[in-house]
């Protein structure tokens, strides 16, 4: 754990989510495209981020983390809830409002090459949240601020007039980073921001993030598949499963001490460095595929996978709980509200 970022972050919330809903909608092939269903990428979501920490947010492919990521910047607009940016409610804001908010709140994409337009120099690229935000007026005073988010990134300033396609992947990231860092931002999403580089790139993007959080005080949304990578640099972790979030709590906690079933599974299936370890554990293989996301199932949503469900789950949707101090959990297996002892021990 960062103590520095957990001492900056104490109770003060900058990014809260409450019952926050991104459905899409399914539309039948022809010319008469009836709605016929929706996606429940998002289904109902309280998060709270801590100003100064990074929050891992881990799972899955397909079950909403980069949708979640959108909404909380509404690149994606909600379907319900609330989302709050430093008191503001972001799902409320007009245009003009909203635009403000893009300086303050931002996003580093997982491709690197696909964010980067292939027919704008770097220096542009950079430059261009200066020119929409207003800030450093003036062709000198912008050339002098991109050459600085250029070796603040770790590159040199003289590349500013290169092309994406004369980079590397890692240094095409470093160059997304500086675009996202051009407007002096307190709250990042970095969406998959390693996924797409090789394993020697990732350590040093992550080494970078972490230095840029402690010299400029940002908060992060640290999006990722990797519990391993999410690990190393979050000072709390959540835990997502179709659409919904199913564990919270401190990186040691939820790395060492899982509560969820799922958050189990994922940690048994990141590898140990010691094989012998490695071969005396056990590991914890989910049977079945993970359901559609527009036939969720009832009560539980994990209960079609979990080795342990038992008679409330297909009945009883679990809410987030506390199960130890700061850690929090929506799983029966922590009792149930209303249903007695002998009825939750039932087999499913």
């Amino acid at each position: 754990m960062n103590d520095g970022a957990r001492e900056r972050a104490g109770d003060d919330v900058l990014v809260r989510a409450r019952g926050l809903q991104v459905h899409f909608p399914v539309r039948s092939k022809g010319v008469r495209r009836r709605r016929t269903g929706e996606v429940r990428a998002v289904d109902g979501v309280d998060l709270d981020i801590r100003r100064g920490e990074t929050l891992g947010l881990v799972g899955e492919s397909g079950c909403g983390k980069s949708t979640l990521g959108n909404a909380l910047l509404r690149l994606v607009e909600p379907t319900a809830g609330t989302v709050e940016f430093d008191g503001t409610d972001v799902t409320a804001l007009g245009a003009r409002e909203l635009r403000a908010l893009r300086r303050r709140a931002v996003m580093v994409f997982q491709d690197p090459y696909a964010s980067l337009d292939p027919r704008t120099t770097v220096g542009q690229t950079v430059a261009e949240p200066l020119q929409v935000h207003g800030l450093h007026r003036g062709a000198e005073a912008r050339a002098a601020r991109v050459a600085e988010l250029l070796e603040l990134v770790g590159l040199d300033p003289s590349v500013a007039s290169r092309y994406p396609h004369e980079f590397s992947g890692g240094q095409r990231q470093r160059v997304g980073i500086a675009r996202a860092l051009a407007g002096e931002p307190d709250f990042v999403v970095c969406d998959e921001a390693i996924a797409s580089l090789d394993v020697s790139v990732q350590a040093q993007v992550l080494n970078l993030l972490r230095d840029l959080q402690q010299r400029l005080g940002l908060t992060y949304l640290f999006v990722s598949h990797d519990l391993a990578a999410v690990r190393h640099v979050s000072d709390r972790i959540a835990v997502m499963y179709l659409g919904r979030v199913v564990e919270v709590g401190d990186a040691d906690a939820v790395s060492t001490r899982p509560q969820h079933p799922y958050a189990q599974a994922l940690l048994s299936a990141v590898p140990l460095p010691s094989p012998a370890a490695e071969r005396r554990r056990e590991r914890i293989v989910l049977s079945g595929d993970v359901p559609s996301a527009t036939r969720v199932p009832s009560g539980c949503r994990f209960r079609t996978r979990c080795p342990r469900a038992f008679a409330p789950c297909p009945d009883v949707d679990p809410a987030l709980q506390e199960v130890e101090p700061a850690h929090t959990a929506a799983c029966h297996l922590h009792g149930v509200v209303g249903v007695p002892v002998a009825e939750q021990r039932r087999p499913a």
